[in-house]
């Protein structure tokens, strides 16, 4: 047996055709206007066609997965200064470590793993 689609009135009709409709938050209605430099313009131009997609397609696909990165804060940049010393007390500890024996720098380690321990947290967040 065939299968039949009949309208409300009793007819026939032809299957409905095409894609389905787009939802509103489907939807592409709002425009953003961008102006840029000619080499900033020409590598989104080579990029999206590396990419296989339109520029729009491209800067779209860039916020939602990529994105830009924030600048690192200067709390965040004299942390991990910090941090640096700290590797580098902790090269000079293995290496005293190595010249008289471990047992001699066992608690600055300790005190240093701490720190370090905690200046990571301080990071995270």
């Amino acid at each position: 047996m065939k299968s039949e689609k009949v309208n409300n009135d009793g007819r026939e009709r032809a299957g409905k055709g095409g894609r389905p409709v787009k939802g509103a938050a489907e939807k592409l209605k709002y425009r953003i206007t961008v102006k840029m430099a000619t080499e900033d313009y020409y590598l989104l131009k080579s990029k999206a066609k590396s990419a296989g997609v339109s520029a729009s397609e491209f800067v779209r696909g860039c916020i939602t997965e990529g994105g830009v990165k924030e600048r690192i804060s200067k709390e965040h940049g004299d942390l991990i200064r910090k941090l640096c010393s700290m590797a580098n007390n902790l090269n000079q500890l293995a290496r005293k470590a190595n010249a008289e024996g471990y047992a001699s720098v066992s608690m600055p380690c300790r005190t240093l793993m701490i720190e370090l321990d905690n200046l990571v947290n301080r990071i995270r967040l």
